[in-house]
């Protein structure tokens, strides 16, 4: 059964599962192409992580590093609607300790060609006015940056729409029905949807929806809280950091911020809302890093479900023993890097391989020798 024999309407040549920013950047370049490209998403696109982020677009520790940094500051002209995105960023130490745990990022960035500053207190306290006394020393990253989350997630959407494909929401993926080693059609809520190929990009919920097939993705799901305090006065530089945080300063002023620890949950029964003592803990370590903002009102919360893998990096692969099957689990890193590992998705669905980055350590056959109680030795468990 493809695509064909259901009609346009009932299928695609592509069907991608889940509609946060992987699988619609995934979605956006498969159109760009040319390829019929349709994403199914069980609620509102971006409605988990993809849209409550601190819209970071830096990761020097992946493969698609070079390719993230190519693609960010073109991407609104690509997809011909704003993500607010601003380059580059300064990471705050606020003690000695802090400030060589964030020298190892610097170090891998050099070492990768891109230019870091090192900055002393004053200098911190002169480029970022909410800096104070507290503020030990710092870098200025000339790459990275972040954008917004929320118009990233619909730009993505949008464009893969200008460009011929469909997004379809409120449609719950059951199930795959197969013939041989090939998925013929996706199972839904809404019925059948056939398809030449399925990307499962989840979130979440890619691993149960990839057992449905018999692969085994490990991973389990914590959730991430974030603040927004009332606006404040521009800072020259929006995307400031450190402290165990990660956020921005939005276009209008609200500091939006999110730090760990994360709680794990379960992913099919856990609302993606915030309900935990956490919002206080980043509240304070907003005040320390940021002690000009100190006396800000927090005005909302923001909680999303965050996919995790046991060493922390995403799985972009094609499974065997399927032919026609690719999933991409991006173990909390999914929203920096969509511009590149969409493409990267799109070539392995069109092609196989990846052509302008070495996957092999994203492989899924790295977990082949994992402990069957990986999770509870990690202490990766609701309630742990």
């Amino acid at each position: 059964m493809s695509a064909n024999d259901l009609g346009k309407d009932r299928g695609a040549a592509v069907v991608i599962v889940g509609g946060g920013v992987t699988g619609l950047s995934a979605g956006f370049w498969l159109a760009r192409a040319g390829v019929d490209v349709l994403v199914l998403e069980r609620g509102l696109v971006g409605w988990e992580a993809s849209g409550r982020n601190g819209g970071g677009c830096s990761h020097h520790h992946s493969p698609l590093f070079a390719e993230e940094q190519r693609l960010w500051p073109m991407l609104d002209d690509l997809l011909g609607y704003p993500t607010e995105f601003r380059p580059n960023r300064i990471r705050i130490a606020l003690s000695p300790e802090q400030y060589a745990l964030y020298s190892r990022a610097v170090a891998n960035a050099r070492h990768q060609g891109f230019a870091v500053d090192e900055l002393d207190a004053q200098t911190l306290r002169e480029m970022v006015p909410l800096a104070g006394e507290t503020a030990y020393r710092g870098h200025y990253y000339h790459f990275g940056g972040h954008a917004n989350p929320h118009r990233t997630v619909q730009a993505f959407a949008w464009a893969i729409r200008d460009h011929g494909g469909r997004v379809r929401q409120h449609v719950t993926v059951t199930g795959f029905r197969t013939q041989a080693d090939r998925i013929a059609a996706v199972e839904t809520d809404r019925g059948l949807f056939g398809c030449d190929h399925v990307l499962i990009a989840g979130g979440p919920q890619t691993a149960r929806l990839a057992a449905k097939l018999g692969v085994r993705i490990p991973m389990r799901t914590a959730r991430a809280e974030m603040i927004v305090t009332e606006p404040l006065p521009l800072m020259p530089l929006g995307g400031v950091d450190g402290n165990g945080l990660y956020g921005r300063q939005t276009l209008r002023g609200n500091l939006a911020y999110g730090g760990g620890p994360h709680e794990w949950v379960d992913a099919e029964n856990q609302p993606a809302r915030p309900a935990t003592p956490l919002a206080g803990h980043i509240a304070r370590r907003v005040a320390q890093l940021l002690p000009g903002a100190a006396h800000a009102r927090v005005i909302r919360s923001w909680a999303g479900l965050i996919e995790n893998t046991p060493d922390g990096r995403p799985v972009l692969d094609r499974p065997a023993p399927w032919r026609n099957l690719t999933v991409g689990t991006m173990s909390g890193v999914g929203f920096g890097l969509s511009p590149a590992s969409g493409r990267a998705l799109m070539q392995l669905v069109t092609q196989e391989h990846c052509d302008f980055a070495d996957l092999s350590s994203l492989r899924l056959d790295r977990f082949s020798a994992l402990e069957p109680d990986w999770a509870e030795l990690q202490g990766w468990l609701p309630g742990a």
